[in-house]
């Protein structure tokens, strides 16, 4: 891939910049830098009115087609918004979800008609969504969830019953894409479905849980006869699996050019923040710093070599994993140890410090979700280095 950027490309940048620093230093500015790991609480209204901003100018979905509603921007293109957007301390994207998971798995597997229902509202931020996969007895092992869905022909609506957990951004959202078992009969991977199903009817409940920072990002939701359309099936009956790996795909994608980035802002954070309290002068710190800025460097050229390939899941995607979130858990212990003992015990310790707290709080569970690490080592091994299965 060739990394130089065109004339073109350095134009596209100059807009990016103008709209964000013109747009963050008005209304918005209270949001800047707000919203990120550990933070996702903060001016949740602030934020989603910034979502609709954005969508009102079309910088939402700037990866999506044209003729789904987005910009169509080319790899180069994408890369400078991310780096844009992050520069400028832009703030956490509520709608995250919608546009980096559920509205490119519509727009590879979904109908005409789904498209045209659920598309728009991502891309004007008027429609939230959380993801329905994990659940007490189906985490990384997601094929052995319990979920079921019927459907209800009278009503031509499917009655879905069950629980999920970790369902980050639950409460704050108005559809969740769920797995669901519709064939109980059929093997572990067979069976499944994947239901868009809206959030706000009474069969279904919310109980936040707790993180480490005193916040409750995620929730548990639990399904007691809660309805979906019987048309709101992406991808057909039965066949949610090959859907739900979809899905994954794409958050392995281009959105991880987002938390590079990210995690590039946490850094110059981390190295401000030991520069003002004088640690910079200790080699084997400034050793760590240097190590995770060149892990970062790998992890950005990895992605890009990722999404430039003619191979749809190329071997080099299977380590993305299992190399950012062990990066992300060790920004966190280089933030918490640039703060020290007398950072930890809340703002009255300075809001830098506090916000360094929370990302190392948060990015212990880096290494878990979305995949555990011992559970993205086991893939590697058997998947894209062809070494025997695991003895079950």
């Amino acid at each position: 891939m060739d990394l130089r950027y065109s004339a073109e490309d350095e134009a596209f940048r100059a807009e990016v910049r103008d709209f964000l620093e013109t747009s963050l230093s008005g209304e918005f500015a209270v949001v800047r830098g707000r919203g990120g790991p550990g933070d996702e609480h903060a001016l949740f209204d602030e934020r989603l009115a910034w979502e609709r901003h954005l969508g009102a100018h079309g910088w939402t979905c700037v990866g999506w087609p044209k003729e789904h509603g987005g910009r169509g921007l080319s790899l180069h293109q994408q890369v400078i918004y991310f780096a844009e957007y992050a520069a400028a301390w832009a703030p956490g994207r509520v709608g995250h979800i919608g546009e980096t998971l559920l509205g490119p798995t519509v727009i590879a597997f979904g109908t005409a008609e789904q498209q045209q229902r659920f598309l728009p509202p991502i891309v004007r931020g008027e429609e939230l969504w959380c993801q329905g996969y994990s659940e007490p007895e189906a985490g990384s092992d997601l094929a052995n969830l319990r979920t079921k869905a019927v459907l209800d022909e009278a009503a031509d609506e499917w009655v879905v019953d069950g629980q999920k957990v970790w369902t980050s951004l639950a409460h704050w959202a108005d559809w969740c894409f769920v797995l669901a078992r519709t064939n109980p009969d059929a093997p572990r991977h067979k069976g499944i479905s994947y239901l868009l199903v809206p959030m706000r009817q009474p069969s279904i409940e919310i109980r936040p849980i707790v993180q480490l920072t005193g916040d409750s990002e995620f929730s548990e939701v639990f399904f007691t006869g809660a309805r979906a359309a019987a048309g709101d099936v992406v991808g057909g009956v039965d066949n949610g699996w090959a859907v739900a790996m979809g899905t994954l795909a794409f958050e392995r994608g281009v959105s991880t050019l987002g938390q590079n980035l990210a995690f590039a802002s946490e850094l110059e954070v981390i190295l401000e923040q030991a520069r003002a309290k004088g640690r910079l002068r200790d080699p084997a710190l400034r050793q760590r710093i240097a190590g995770l800025w060149i892990r970062l460097q790998l992890m950005r050229l990895n992605a890009l070599r990722v999404m430039s390939s003619s191979v749809d899941t190329p071997p080099a995607a299977m380590i993305t994993k299992l190399f950012w979130a062990t990066l992300h858990r060790d920004l966190g212990e280089l933030a918490i140890d640039i703060v020290g003992a007398e950072g930890g015990g809340g703002e009255r310790h300075g809001a830098v410090d506090e916000r360094l707290r929370r990302l190392f709080l948060y990015s212990r569970a880096s290494t878990i979700y979305g995949g555990a690490n011992q559970i993205q080592r086991n893939l590697i091994g058997e998947r894209a280095l062809g070494l025997p299965r695991e003895p079950r």
